[in-house]
């Protein structure tokens, strides 16, 4: 499509030699001699260029009507009087460019191509960002259960305040994508979304990683630097994993959701910051307040919104859905050529117990998509985990020992660490969470142990 600019200039002769230029060029032109009437013309145009001297009217003025009408069309800015403080005035009150009196058609033509090619780019970021938000619509988080409707009644509900939500449920049942719906759907979808593995921070790390240090601050700080909370600033925290969190890091974690403030390490210049924080546990922190291992203020500090996302296994109505959906959304991805899933392969889908809930799902969809040769995936492409089975205690007095016979309760303990290690592929925080530990006490027994913790 042809562009359409808008040339305001009350010289005629001058106006009518830019139209010529345009219009041979290939734009269409719509012209105006005075502000008023530009102003009529201003939505449709997708380039504005205005003399800054005007019959009745300061082209500044001017300019902060036009944002006012229209702020996404660019300015070009024409003047006789030309300094730097001009242009500098004609810039800060959103200005795109200027061009100083006389100027030669050639560099008109420049500028103007300029102009056109940054709104393009800027409507192509927003496109992007309007696509970016659309992935975590509610209709890509998949749910007809009650439970899960109630779910995007409450995000719809919270998301437009700054409240703080506690997202709690099992692993893989989509804590992140729900806590990344809540960003987006707030006043600070446009803001940085932070998010953070507490888990995945070593404790010696967590509080420079969290609240930024000073140089000098430890040994191998040559520059400051900005934690993760600063990143964050006018934008949203995600604290995954919160239960992870170690007692002297709740502290200041505390702090910042009561007062909104904090210090890097190294420093004793107080720092403030507008953030929503999110946090997400697979933990239960009722027990954890229970066991002394959790901060109770910190809790329900958090605990502002509390969202309990369900697992797969108490709302298999959804499974079919989510199977249907991943088909459609993986298929491509895979290069095979199944569109369907049949009945059959949808019965072993329902009766599995998906101890990995949603992100398992996926994975045996993607698994079986793969493998299969047909258009439909059937029962026999659904390849499934079978349930782990314990190790049976192996004691030649039935039930008559505690422990299986010849090993102390120790080594026993020792035993069971190390099966859990096995299972989580040596995740050290899920094989907590497998024997009902904290992240800390495991660590903790495998010190003991004389393993590296």
């Amino acid at each position: 499509m042809k562009k359409r600019i808008l040339v305001v200039e009350d010289e005629e002769k001058l106006r009518r030699v830019i139209e010529l230029q345009l219009t041979s060029a290939g734009f269409d032109v719509d012209k105006a001699a005075a502000a008023e009437d530009g102003l009529r013309l201003v939505d449709r145009a997708d380039l504005v260029l205005t003399d800054l001297k005007l019959p009745n009217m300061d082209g500044l003025q001017f300019l902060a009507l036009i944002r006012r009408q229209n702020s996404q069309v660019p300015v070009i800015m024409m003047t006789a009087f030309g300094s730097v403080e001009t242009a500098v005035g004609a810039m800060k009150a959103g200005a795109t460019d200027f061009l100083l009196k006389p100027f030669s058609l050639d560099h008109l033509m420049q500028v103007v191509h300029k102009a056109l090619e940054i709104r393009a780019l800027r409507d192509e970021n927003r496109q992007l960002k309007a696509e970016l938000g659309r992935r975590y619509e509610f209709d890509n988080i998949i749910g007809r259960s009650p439970a899960m409707q109630e779910i995007f009644a409450t995000i719809e509900r919270v998301a437009p305040t700054r409240a703080t939500v506690l997202l709690a449920g099992e692993s893989g049942t989509g804590k992140d994508l729900i806590a990344r719906a809540i960003h987006f759907h707030s006043p600070r979808k446009d803001r940085p979304l932070v998010k953070i593995n507490c888990a995945a921070i070593p404790e010696n790390l967590m509080e420079s990683e969290l609240f930024g240090y000073e140089k000098g601050a430890f040994t191998g700080a040559q520059t400051s630097k900005p934690g993760k909370f600063e990143q964050a600033d006018t934008g949203t925290v995600f604290l995954d994993e919160i239960g992870d969190v170690p007692a002297p890091i709740q502290i200041k974690l505390l702090r910042i959701l009561q007062e909104r403030e904090f210090e890097r390490l190294g420093s004793n210049q107080t720092r403030h910051i507008d953030v929503r924080v999110i946090a997400a546990t697979n933990q239960d922190l009722r027990a954890a307040l229970e066991q002394g291992t959790f901060r109770e203020d910190l809790y329900y500090r958090l605990n502002v919104v509390p969202l309990n996302i369900p697992a797969l296994r108490e709302r298999k109505q959804d499974i079919a859905f989510l199977a249907n959906h991943f088909v459609k959304k993986l298929a491509p991805d895979t290069g095979c050529q199944v569109e369907s899933i049949t009945d059959a392969a949808m019965q072993k889908l329902m009766a599995y117990h998906w101890p990995g809930n949603v992100r398992e799902l996926e994975n045996v969809i993607e698994r079986s998509l793969v493998m299969a040769t047909g258009t439909q995936l059937d029962a026999g492409d659904i390849r499934l985990e079978p349930p782990p089975s314990p190790r049976r205690a192996q004691s030649g007095g039935g039930d008559s020992h505690f422990v299986p016979e010849g090993m102390s309760l120790d080594q026993y303990e020792q035993e069971i660490i190390k099966e859990a290690l096995r299972r989580a592929d040596g995740n050290k925080s899920q094989a907590a969470r497998l024997l009902g530990l904290t992240r800390n006490a495991l660590r903790y027994r495998l010190t003991q142990m004389g393993m590296e913790a």
